[in-house]
């Protein structure tokens, strides 16, 4: 059984309830993961089903299976963007060339696609498996939907993985057996990222030396890489520049331009919680951290954004 679990780090309390729920085979219908992005939720959820499709053992041919989402038994469900007509996966938007102006959510088609597939009589396993990323990203009803799924589950086995349980339904939340996942120690974190490959390795050990990118992350190996990459994506001459800050309207201005035209409205939303690290580092300025959030907020409800970066820069300008 310590196997099933031996790469998952700083994770005792979760992986104990886990093992205890394989070991008596008392394992419930539905769980809810709760804890923040890339600490090891995922990672639990597969070897959990791991373990539930190999009566707690470890399997490398099944784990290889669940980890390219290809048992014929899980289905995994992602947020997905409408786009074009079509649902598109979270992770296969970029492929797809999708706009990620608004974020995407878990969808009235998909949690009906859940039940279909909870209906269905399993091919391999004894029961369905399902996961369902960010839940918490549902309308109201998807999450209507989803709680009727729980209150009849039959056979299936539901995992939700939520960074943010407090926002689904508390109907919902009732309904499964919490497993709280906890936030790494720096130690931790360094444990997690000695075991990844060269090139992983030296981008994390670049990423722990910027001070925002640390705070960022919060305690989450996977949000700092994360983090890492998305820093990367902007480009050095706009990072220069905001950093110095612009001390002219017209520098404001210019600024404003160049970043409505480099940066997708995802990667505008990113840089925004970054400045707001960096500036809180350099001036501690509480009201300049309030109007870089009033900037999210209308990029987040469609105000153009080339407008609403010159707003902002002027406004930090006075």
């Amino acid at each position: 059984m310590g196997a099933l679990f031996a790469d998952l780090v700083g994770q005792a309390q979760a992986v104990a309830l886990l093992e205890a729920a394989l070991t008596k085979d008392r394992v419930a219908p539905a769980y809810l993961f709760a804890g923040p992005e890339g600490v090891g939720r995922c990672m639990a959820a597969l070897r959990f089903l791991e373990g539930v499709l190999q009566a707690g053992q470890s399997d490398l041919r099944q784990r290889r299976r669940l980890e390219a989402r290809n048992h014929p038994d899980l289905l995994w469900v992602e947020p997905s963007y409408s786009h074009q007509g079509r649902l598109i996966a979270r992770s296969e938007a970029d492929e797809a060339g999708v706009s990620k102006r608004t974020p995407p959510q878990v969808r009235l088609e998909q949690i009906r696609e859940v039940s279909r597939f909870l209906a269905r009589q399993p091919l391999e396993s004894a029961r369905g498996l399902v996961v369902i990323e960010d839940p918490e990203a549902m309308a109201e009803s998807a999450a209507n939907a989803l709680l009727k799924t729980l209150e009849e589950p039959g056979h299936g086995l539901l995992i939700l993985l939520s960074a943010a349980p407090d926002r689904l339904l508390a109907t919902i939340r009732s309904r499964c057996q919490q497993i709280t996942f906890q936030r790494l120690s720096s130690g931790q974190m360094e444990e997690v990222f000695g075991r990844l490959e060269d090139d992983e390795r030296a981008q994390a050990a670049a990423a722990m030396a910027q001070p925002e990118l640390v705070a960022l992350a919060a305690g989450s190996p996977g949000a700092l890489l994360s983090h890492a990459d998305q820093w990367q994506l902007v480009p050095e001459g706009l990072r220069d520049r905001l950093v110095a800050l612009p001390d002219k309207p017209a520098d404001a201005l210019a600024l404003a331009r160049d970043l409505s035209e480099a940066l997708s409205g995802e990667q505008q939303l990113w840089l925004i919680s970054w400045w707001q690290q960096q500036l809180w580092y350099r001036q501690g300025d509480v009201e300049a951290l309030h109007r870089l959030e009033r900037l999210r907020s209308h990029l987040l409800s469609y105000v153009q954004p080339r407008l609403a970066w010159e707003v902002t820069l002027l406004d930090l300008l006075e």
